[in-house]
Parts: C-alpha cells; structure tokens; sequence
C-alpha cells in the first residue's frame, strides 16, 4: 500500500476509527497488527526478516544491559549489528558483490551466473536494521535503558508510517511515546491533516511531474547543455519532494495519532555550505551516521588528515546505504570530498574581521545559496545517472554544450509551473524560521493555499506513478 493510493486511506480510516475507541495498550496493539498488515501487503515472505530483526535486538538489549562484564556485554553487542548487517548485506548487497567478482570468479574456472539469486530487496530494511542497531548500541553505551514489553518494541520498529521510509527514529525518543497514555488533541488533528495534505502534494503535484521531465533528460543522449541543467533542476526538486513529501506524510499520519516523528528535512536547498546542507538533509540519516560512524571513527579527534579521511570513509558508506551501485558510492565520496574542502577553507582561511554592511551581507548569502544549490545538483548527476559513461557524458555537455533554444524557455515554464508554490511557501517559512507557518496565516490565506494543494493532489493523483524514491533503498 502506498501513501498516495486510495487502498491506504481505506486502511487508515479502519485503523484510526478503532484506535480512537481503545486504551493505550489496545491502541498499542493494535497498531502493531496494522503495522504488519501494511508491510506484510508488500510481500508477506519478509515479515520473518523483521520479526527476527525486532526479536534478536530485543533479546540482545536485554542481555548487554544484566551483563556483568564488558565482554559478554559486547558479545550481545556483535551478535545484534553482526545479524542486522548480515540481514541487510545479503539482501541489498549480495548481488553487487558477486557482480564486483565476477571477472574473478570466471578467472578461477567457475560459472558466476550460478551464484546469482535474483534476490528482491524488502522495502524499507535499510530504515529498520539502522534503528534496530541504534537500540543495542545505546543500551551498550548506557544511555538507554531496554524495554521489557516486547509489544512495545516491535511497534517501536514497526509502526507503520514511519516503517518503509523512515525517519529513522532512536528508541529513547520513540519507546516512550509508545509507553505513556497518547492525546489526541484539535491543533494537532489540524497541523497532522496539514502535514498530510503537504506532503501529498509534494509527491503527487510536484515529483510525479518533475520525475517525467527529469527521466526523459537521463533517458536522452548528448542532450545540450541547458537540457541537461534544467534536467537536474527536475530531478532535484522530484527527489526532495519525493522523499520530504514521504516524511511530511509519516509526520502528520504519527500526529494525528498522538505521536511525534523526528524532522527529517529542513529547508535543505537554503543552505550555503555542505556542512548546513546535511544539518538539512535526511536529517535522521546524517546523525545516525554522525553517532554510529564518524564519531567512532574518530571524528575530528585524530588530526585534520584522519579528520577528512574520516569524513571520506562516512560519505562513502553514506552512499552505499542508498543503494548496490558504483554510482552511488561515487555519490558519497563526491559529498565526502565537498565537506573536506568546506571544511578546510573554514579553517584555513581567515574570515574578515570587521562587520559587512547588511545588503551586502544578504546578497552574499543569497550568492552562497544559489552557488551551493548549483554544487548539489552535480552531485544529484552521480546519484542520479545509470552508469559513468553518462556521467561523463553529462558532464561534458554542461561544460561545453550549452546553446539557447525555445526549448529552455519552454522548460522553464514548466518546471516553475510546478514548483512556484513550492518555493514561494519554503522562502516564507525560511524567512519566518517555521515550516508550519501556514497554519498561522489568516483564513483566507489558508483556505486559498487548501485548495490549491487539494486541486494539485485530485487532479493530478489519477496520474499518481506510486513508488516513492526512497522505496527502492
């Protein structure tokens, strides 16, 4: 089931008529039953591979925590990451590895199509095996005490808005939302509808469409320069209204129940460096990489060179989260290169000491953003292309190729007749410091905004393509 299909709606007008009549532990409940009705409708075969993820942490939290020494405490330790690691690399890695190989497995006399297994990944095992490990290795740093309901823990990792795509959710935020009495009150009803109807017009209004106009750029080849600029422009505005419109959905579906879900994005396109971007971007994924990876690491600890390698090696990973491919990894170190160098330059050169007048101050700021927005879209052109050759390819057009055309103007028109209300909402919402100011305008604004987001949704949800981007990681 989809968030942007009528099959879900039916199925959460079910769930939530009967979650208003039950106490606390009948919510509980049955919310995990639902939980797994809606992963099990995806594929039943891999409800075992989430049942046996949430029983070995659960089991593992309870053990490190009665431990009475450090080494069987890190024993329970290993086997809960090695068994979600093991889980999460045969499913979603597998099959690149063997492909890594392959030339190698011929070299040794041995057929490598035998070893391939056409393997399907479960949706959403790189949300759950992420939060799942950060629930042992909190308890084994002891800043988080095991629950001894394992009712309560199999919601914290299955509840169902949050389960295919995130946010990924730490336990000690979590776990006790699941474990206190919920209320549901008029103004969260009303910032969780907001919520819901935003982000289904980010995905059905804006990345339905920009996805057409962005795969018919990737699908060409030796498009002209300014085809293939305004491709990326499409493809960056499908992928943050993809995935943000996703979370504003889980945000506002977990509100209206009486939970509250982590931000994930923060006006992401506003920022002026790298380092701000990630403070912005899939901001559950970038501190979980902060607390279980960089950090452990080393961090910043260990000098400027293990600095940046550490930097490096996080990105690197940060890409192979996101899926088995070169490319994606090429991703990664693109964004682990870019941090290095903004953090160097921040170091290393001196800032000026005196105060810049204000309008300067601002169009410089406003230089920054546009500069930085422009960074990122070369690196959505690694994450986004099919293979180098096209990188290369798309490369070298943006670098020599550009030419104008009534195309371009054409293609202007249509990005901006998707995107206007998009950017006009997020300046005002970075201008006030509120991603929910909307819901305190007067009516009129209000009413205006409503139906135009619903217009958006009911006339262009028929042509609705399903899948959210981030399914597929």
């Amino acid at each position: 089931m989809l968030f942007n299909s009528w099959e879900f709606w039916i199925f959460f007008a079910a769930v939530y008529g009967l979650y208003l009549l039950l106490d606390r532990r009948g919510q509980n409940i049955l919310l995990l039953i639902a939980s797994y009705f809606f992963y099990g409708s995806w594929n039943y075969k891999f409800l075992g591979l989430i049942l046996a993820s949430t029983i070995i942490d659960y089991y593992c939290g309870i053990r490190i925590n009665e431990a009475a020494d450090l080494k069987k405490r890190k024993v329970f330790l290993a086997i809960s990451v090695c068994s979600n690691l093991a889980i999460l690399g045969f499913f979603k890695y597998y099959s690149f590895f063997v492909d890594g190989i392959e030339k190698l497995i011929r070299a040794s006399g041995y057929d490598p199509s035998l070893m391939h297994l056409n393997i399907v990944l479960p949706v959403g095992i790189s949300f759950y095996t992420f939060q799942t490990m950060s629930y042992t290795i909190d308890i084994y740093r002891n800043k988080l005490q095991p629950t001894r309901n394992i009712l309560n823990y199999a919601l914290f990792v299955a509840f169902f808005p949050k389960l295919v795509a995130g946010p990924i959710e730490r336990a000690r935020t979590f776990l006790p939302q699941i474990e206190e009495k919920r209320i549901v009150r008029a103004d969260r009803l009303l910032s969780g509808g907001y919520l819901v109807l935003w982000g289904l017009f980010k995905k059905v209004f804006i990345a339905d469409n920009m996805m057409r106009y962005a795969d018919a750029v990737f699908a060409g080849k030796n498009e002209p320069g300014l085809q293939v600029l305004f491709g990326l422009y499409a493809f960056a505005f499908q992928i943050y209204a993809d995935f943000s419109g996703y979370t504003d959905i889980a945000r506002g579906l977990a509100r209206l129940m009486g939970f509250e879900l982590s931000m994930n994005f923060n006006l992401p396109y506003f920022a002026r460096n790298p380092r701000e971007f990630w403070q912005r971007w899939h901001i559950t994924l970038s501190t979980w990489l902060k607390d279980y990876v960089y950090i452990p690491l080393g961090g910043n600890r260990r000098g400027r060179f293990r600095t940046y390698l550490n930097l490096l090696i996080t990105m690197a990973l940060c890409g192979l989260w996101h899926g088995a491919a070169w490319h994606f990894v090429l991703w990664g170190v693109y964004q682990g290169v870019i941090l290095s160098i903004h953090r160097f330059i921040d170091l290393n050169v001196r800032h000026p000491q005196f105060k810049l007048p204000r309008a300067f101050g601002a169009a410089l700021n406003i230089l920054k953003v546009i500069v930085f927005f422009h960074v990122t879209c070369l690196g959505w052109l690694l994450f986004r292309a099919d293979s180098l050759n096209q990188i290369f390819a798309m490369t070298r057009s943006l670098a020599l190729g550009f030419s104008l055309t009534y195309s371009v103007f054409q293609n202007t028109l249509i990005i901006a007749f998707f995107t206007w209300f998009l950017m006009l909402m997020q300046l005002i919402q970075y201008k006030k410091n509120n991603l929910e100011i909307l819901l305190e305008s007067n009516c009129g604004l209000q009413a205006m905004s409503y139906m135009y987001m619903l217009f958006g949704v009911f006339i262009f949800g028929a042509a609705a393509t399903g899948n959210f981007i981030y399914f597929q990681f």
